[in-house]
């Protein structure tokens, strides 16, 4: 099945304005953009078509052109990455069976990710959607609270049926919890990877649905497919060492840099 990455990318962020642009500082003491660290990161990705940068902005189209990547320039009308995915599928003429929607705010997303994405869609016929979720160490468990104690909203968590039918997406974290956890513990909660894959068929329907309640104050594209009674599926996914995190707000910049750089990320 032909595959096509979507790497969505705003300017005018609420919570952090020109954050495609930010600089990362890798493992070598490199800066690269947030948008370029995204496309090396969508490039690496094994069985994929096609990978284009989707934008509205100028500054982030000259950026990525100046590194190498294809640009599809959307409206911008579009309210969230997959409204932007699905205008510039449009744009592009379609012809990709699956649509894969790597945000540009996620530089550590290892290409395993992706590709158990796709394979989890092909797999599961009844899916229109798939997102990958990644069991939460305690490590990362205690920074999700730690950021919701300071008023921070950080990643976002999942719960999902017996055969990984989504349930429900949150910025809280879900489910509850009250036991205490080491580092290295596995925990009860899923941290929501800000990737997906789509069938162009829902893709397609996407703009024209209404966003929901829950979407409007979760802040939460993909429940807008669940408002809307489609099957999102939830594929687990293994870290293998990796350190993940978004780049959400300004104050995520030194935590990623310090995960490049215990990584050995260039």
């Amino acid at each position: 099945m032909s595959v096509l990455i979507v790497i969505p990318a705003r300017y005018a962020s609420t919570r952090y304005p020109g954050k495609p642009l930010a600089e990362l500082k890798g493992a070598t003491g490199e800066a690269k953009s947030l948008i370029r660290r995204s496309w090396e990161a969508a490039s690496a990705v094994k069985g994929v078509d096609r990978v284009v940068v989707a934008t509205d902005d100028d500054r982030i189209k000259e950026a990525s052109e100046a590194f190498g990547a294809e640009v599809v320039m959307t409206s911008p009308a579009c309210a969230n990455g997959t409204e932007r995915c699905a205008e510039a599928f449009d744009v592009l003429g379609g012809g990709y069976e699956i649509v894969v929607n790597l945000q540009g705010d996620a530089p550590l997303t290892p290409a395993w990710f992706v590709e158990d994405l796709v394979a989890g869609l092909k797999g599961d016929p009844m899916a229109e959607v798939a997102t990958p979720v990644l069991r939460c160490d305690g490590r990362a468990l205690n920074g999700f609270l730690e950021d919701r104690k300071a008023g921070l909203v950080g990643g976002t968590t999942a719960v999902f049926t017996k055969d990984r039918h989504a349930l429900y997406f949150s910025k809280e974290v879900v489910p509850f919890t009250d036991a205490t956890f080491a580092d290295e513990d596995a925990t009860p909660v899923f941290h929501h990877v800000g990737v997906y894959a789509y069938r162009p068929s829902a893709l397609g329907a996407y703009p024209r649905w209404e966003s929901g309640p829950l979407e409007q104050l979760e802040g939460l594209e993909q429940l807008r497919f669940m408002e809307h009674g489609r099957q999102v599926l939830c594929v687990e996914v293994e870290a293998r060492g990796r350190q993940f995190w978004e780049l959400n707000n300004p104050e995520d910049v030194p935590r990623l840099e310090a995960m490049m750089a215990q990584m050995g990320t260039a």
